[in-house]
């Protein structure tokens, strides 16, 4: 029997759809922030497998969620190809910046696989120790998101300085975004043989570009990656998450190869379920404000979620990551009434 995540992947609709959130593992569970203070920084959480694998499966202990996500993050990206990340308490990422063409020769030409090893060993942790009906999920960021954060050295409004140095430097961008999409499909692969059954691909900042640089940072690139990755493993399914690029849904569910594409909260679901090619399942997209709130609210943000995709393959999930704040109690509520 398929496991109810990838069934949904395949293109099955269900009665109840498979479900798992974007930041499953994380501050919201008392758990996590037990063993966070474990590691030294937070890449040392990542690159510790033991850590990994215990956070990975916190919310699945706990929820009995569908699938679980690996715990790491799409900067280990930059740092496998020898750019300097770090991660500051209380302000998020801090890389150092890739300014020229000089700073861009200091990059690996690949990605050192021995620095990631650890990320392949937890996922095959993961694999071996899950619920036989639960998914295991292996994921990477978009080149253009990943590449927003190499050039301004962390996140940053719009992502201004990565916009303005792709317009300037058009050929330089060019290459970091040819180099990450070969990176992160080979990334993508050994995940998958290390035992991850789908994977996802976040383009978390793909919603700051207009049409043509759309087209040219963010859906090229993600094509690109899809194709490699699909010459190595052709049967895995890849989601693919645009977020706030609700006006370009349509050409990112054009790139070939995807078996779905998730949902961001600004996005009508009516609208994209209407819309979009039948062949994709859909991912999303409660408020994750909604999900604070609890309540009322949250049962009536439930209902119409289930309403607006129930014409599709649906895989429940947030229209972003959950937040710290979250009341357990409110994702309790939330899954009794999806079940």
């Amino acid at each position: 029997m398929k496991k109810p995540f990838l069934a949904a992947l395949a293109g099955e609709r269900q009665r109840r759809p498979p479900i798992w959130l974007m930041r499953q593992a994380g501050r919201y569970l008392p758990e996590y922030r037990e063993i966070r203070g474990k590691a030294a920084s937070f890449l040392d959480f990542c690159y510790t497998p033991e850590l990994a694998v215990e956070a990975t499966l916190q919310p699945i202990r706990r929820f009995g969620f569908d699938a679980a996500i690996l715990f790491s993050d799409i900067l280990v990206m930059p740092d496998a190809l020898g750019q300097s990340v770090s991660f500051e308490a209380g302000e998020g990422p801090r890389l150092a910046p890739i300014e020229s063409e000089a700073d861009f020769a200091k990059l690996r030409e690949a990605p050192d696989w021995t620095r990631l090893a650890p990320v392949y060993e937890a996922v095959a942790e993961i694999a071996a120790v899950l619920p036989r009906e639960t998914a295991l999920i292996g994921f990477c960021g978009a080149p253009w998101t990943v590449a927003s954060y190499m050039i301004a050295g962390r996140g940053t409004p719009e992502q201004a300085p990565a916009r303005l140095f792709a317009y300037r430097n058009p050929k330089l961008f060019g290459a970091l975004i040819d180099r990450l999409a070969d990176a992160s499909a080979d990334h993508l692969a050994r995940q998958i043989e290390a035992g991850a059954e789908a994977v996802q691909v976040f383009d978390s900042w793909s919603g700051v570009l207009p049409g043509a640089e759309f087209e040219r940072w963010c859906v090229a690139p993600l094509q690109r990656l899809v194709t490699r990755l699909r010459e190595k493993h052709p049967a895995v399914p890849i989601i693919a998450f645009p977020r706030c690029a609700a006006t370009h849904l349509r050409r990112f569910a054009g790139v070939e190869g995807l078996a779905a594409v998730g949902l961001d909260t600004a996005a009508d679901p009516k609208v994209a379920a209407a819309a979009l090619p039948g062949n994709l399942a859909l991912q999303g997209n409660l408020d994750p404000l909604a999900l604070i709130a609890g309540g009322a609210a949250l049962d009536a943000a439930v209902d119409a979620t289930l309403e607006a995709f129930a014409p599709r393959a649906h895989v429940f999930n947030l229209g972003h990551g959950i937040l710290p704040e979250t009341p357990i109690a409110h994702v309790e509520q939330m899954l009794a009434r999806l079940r």
